[in-house]
This record gives structure tokens, C-alpha cells and sequence, in this order.
């Protein structure tokens, strides 16, 4: 075979790699979504595995970049919605459809919950013919399901220009923990969904933990040792400046020593100098109980894990900004999954979160 033959054919080579590569490649595909306030349409979807983001923002409206004073006064018609990038080969549009009902009630026409007004309203925003129509048979699925006594009246409509809500209102959960909490449950949106859908509120992507059986007190003297069974069980306090993570500097993730539900991230640890770890905010803020405290003639607030219930430390409102607070933990109530192990202790889902 000739020189020039030889070219030619490795150049043929060159291209069927390059362009199968290309067709191996999966794009995100979008979704977009109407349930009432955004602020409690974020975490549902951010923590599905297949998400790559979600953003808080303003559609279906009159005006172009509308700003928020003008969207919350109903004048602009908008919708606050969240709009999702997904990767469709990892998670489908039927499962987001799923997550979507779980949050909201489909049978109010004028908000929800606290919340009322045009902006409020719930919505389905459908960016081809295939979401139209997995959307419609979703929405006539669950009218017939006879789950609710009324008729569901949200809207399934074609997606329009998408405004990004201002920067302070993206992950608000994440920024401001004790107002969003606190919001979320004077909504009454939680007591709604749990009446509707009970222990299916959630469904498998959103919480395993949630099936968790915490072990007797016989079987949790086996799995912790002495100082974790006295924090955790008994609410106790290790020693500061003598404990396993107060000056672990590795990128990694923090779960519940007994029920593994995770709990803080490296990126919101720093350096406080109370000689316990300490964190600006939690990764999971469903999996935070915060619990007024009144011992030693204090009042302080404490903070437990949700599944396990076991005692983890106290949050104060000295911390760093953005949030302001510090989250005051026991290492002995933590078990620390370094980001090169998430995939094999079967926390995968968080490996994007240290991606550059």
C-alpha cells in the first residue's frame, strides 16, 4: 500500500472516531416547570442523578427580562418556574413528570398553598411534541387516579422565553436554610403533600433514606463505639480540638454515622477555631431537624438528622457569610466519604458537585 493510500485511510479512521464520539455523547435536554413559589421547586430535581442544573426564573409572560417586583405583582403574567437540564439517557421526562405532581396541588387555579396570584399558578411548559404528550397522558393518568376530589387545572403549554430569576434567588434553600425552613413550613405545601401522597410524597430518586428502620439501642452499642453512641443516642459533646474531622481539609462528603443520609459538604467546611467541625450550610437541608434547646439555662438551637434522629451538634447565627451561620457538628456523629470513593459507598449522585 502506497503512502498516500495509507493517509488516506488513518484520515478515514480520524473521522469515524471523532464522529462516533460525537454520537456517544448524550446533550441535556430541558424541562421546565410552574409549582408556586420557585424556591421550593429547586432541591426536588437538583438532587436527581441525571440533573446538571436547575434554575429559578420567570416564563410564559408579556415582557422580556421582567425583574422580580414586577413578576410577584401579578402585572407581567410570568409564572415562577424552574427550568431543569437533564440527561435524558440517566433520568426521562416521565420521572421528572413524577417528582413534578409530587410537589404541588394541581387542583388550585389561583396560586398555591400561602401563595397566591398569577404568578403562582401551576404549569407544565413542554419544549417538544414528545413532553406535550407525555405530559397530557401524565396529567389525565392522575385526574383519573381519583387521588384528589377536585379536577387538576394545571396548565400544559408550549415553552416560551425562559428569564433567570435574580442571582439571590437561586438555591435560597442552600443560601438561607432557616428562612427557607421556616417558609416552607408556615406554606403549608408539606402538610398538604404528605396528606395527599403520605409516605409516597417522595419518590425512590428523591430519598432512600426515607425507608431507614434505625437499629435498637442494643444494636447501635455493637456498630458505634462508645463516644459515638454517647453523642448520637445520648446527646452528648466530644472534645474540641481532639476529634477525628475538626481539621480535615479533604474534598469529600459528610453522612450520618448510623443512617448514612448525607449531611454537609467540604466546599461549606471552614475553619471556625472552636475546634469542632464546622460547616455554612447543610447539603441536604431535608435531612436537618433543627430542635430547640434549653439545657444549661441556654437557649440554643440543636440540630438533628432527620431518618436516624441522632444528635449531631448545634447551628448559631455567627458564621461567614453568605449565610451567616455555623453549623457546630460532632466528628463522632459523622462519617466522611472522600469525593474518589462517592461512586463505590453509592453516592454518585453528588460526583458533580466536584466537577471544575
Amino acid at each position: 500500500m502506497s503512502g498516500k493510500s495509507i493517509k488516506s485511510v488513518f484520515s478515514m479512521f480520524v473521522i469515524l472516531l471523532v464522529q462516533s464520539s460525537l454520537f456517544a455523547e448524550t446533550k441535556d435536554e430541558k424541562a421546565t416547570f410552574a409549582g408556586g413559589c420557585f424556591w421550593c421547586m429547586e432541591h426536588p430535581f437538583e438532587k436527581l442523578e441525571g440533573v446538571s442544573s436547575v434554575i429559578s426564573g420567570y416564563t410564559g409572560g408579556r415582557k422580556e427580562n421582567p425583574a422580580y417586583e414586577e413578576v410577584s405583582a401579578g402585572a407581567t403574567f410570568h409564572f415562577e418556574s424552574v427550568q431543569i437540564a437533564y440527561d435524558p439517557s440517566k433520568i426521562s421526562y416521565s420521572e421528572l413528570l413524577d417528582v413534578f405532581w409530587r410537589q404541588i396541588d394541581p387542583t388550585d387555579p389561583g396560586g398555591q398553598f400561602v401563595d397566591r396570584g398569577l404568578q403562582y399558578r401551576t404549569a407544565i411548559f413542554y419544549h417538544n411534541e414528545e413532553q406535550k404528550n407525555l405530559a397530557e397522558e401524565s396529567k389525565e393518568q392522575l385526574d383519573k387516579s381519583g387521588r384528589y376530589e377536585e379536577q387538576i387545572v394545571t396548565e400544559i403549554t408550549e415553552a416560551t422565553s425562559f428569564y433567570k430569576a435574580e442571582e439571590y434567588h437561586q438555591d435560597y434553600y442552600k443560601k438561607s436554610p432557616l428562612q427557607y425552613k421556616a417558609y416552607r413550613r408556615g406554606s403549608g405545601r408539606d402538610k398538604f403533600l404528605e396528606r395527599i401522597w403520605g409516605k409516597k410524597m417522595e419518590t425512590e430518586h428523591s430519598s432512600k433514606y426515607q425507608i431507614f428502620k434505625k437499629p435498637t439501642n442494643e444494636e447501635l452499642r455493637t456498630k458505634l463505639n462508645p463516644l459515638q453512641y454517647k453523642v448520637t443516642q445520648e446527646d452528648g459533646t466530644e472534645r474540641p480540638f481532639e476529634n477525628e474531622f475538626w481539621e480535615n481539609k479533604k474534598e469529600g462528603i459528610y453522612v450520618d454515622i448510623v443512617s448514612g443520609e448525607p449531611l454537609f459538604i467540604s466546599h461549606d467546611k471552614f475553619a471556625s477555631g472552636t475546634g469542632w467541625p464546622s460547616f455554612t450550610k447543610t447539603l441536604e437541608p431535608e435531612h436537618i431537624v433543627e430542635v430547640e434547646d434549653r439545657k444549661f439555662f441556654v437557649k440554643r438551637i440543636e440540630v438533628r438528622s432527620k431518618y436516624a434522629d441522632s444528635h449531631l451538634g448545634h447551628v448559631f447565627n455567627d458564621g461567614p457569610e453568605p449565610t451567616g451561620l455555623r453549623y457546630c457538628i460532632n466528628s463522632a456523629s459523622l462519617r466522611f466519604i472522600p469525593k474518589e470513593d462517592l461512586d463505590k459507598e453509592g453516592y454518585g449522585e453528588y460526583k458533580k458537585l466536584f466537577e471544575k
